[in-house]
C-alpha cells in the first residue's frame, strides 16, 4: 500500500525542482537550504490540494528529569 498518493509524489518533485534550482522560499520569504524542509513544504502543498498524504507527526511533550 503506498504512503502517498500520486498527486502527493507529483507535488514533492515540483518543489524538489524548485529547491534544486535555488528558488524554493519558504512562508518568510527566506530560500530554503534543507532538503527536509524542501520536502516538508511539498508535503504541505500537496496536503491543501486534497492530496493523499498520511498527518505530520504528534509532537510530543516530554519534560526533562529535575536533577
Amino acid at each position: 500500500m503506498a504512503r502517498y498518493g500520486p498527486k502527493a509524489q507529483q507535488a514533492v518533485e515540483e518543489t524538489m525542482r524548485k529547491y534544486k534550482r535555488g528558488r524554493l522560499r519558504s512562508g518568510s520569504g527566506r530560500k530554503v537550504k534543507s532538503r527536509r524542509q524542501a520536502i516538508a513544504i511539498g508535503l504541505a502543498e500537496a496536503r491543501e490540494k486534497g492530496a493523499k498524504v498520511p498527518r505530520p507527526p504528534k509532537r510530543s511533550s516530554r519534560r526533562r528529569a529535575a536533577g
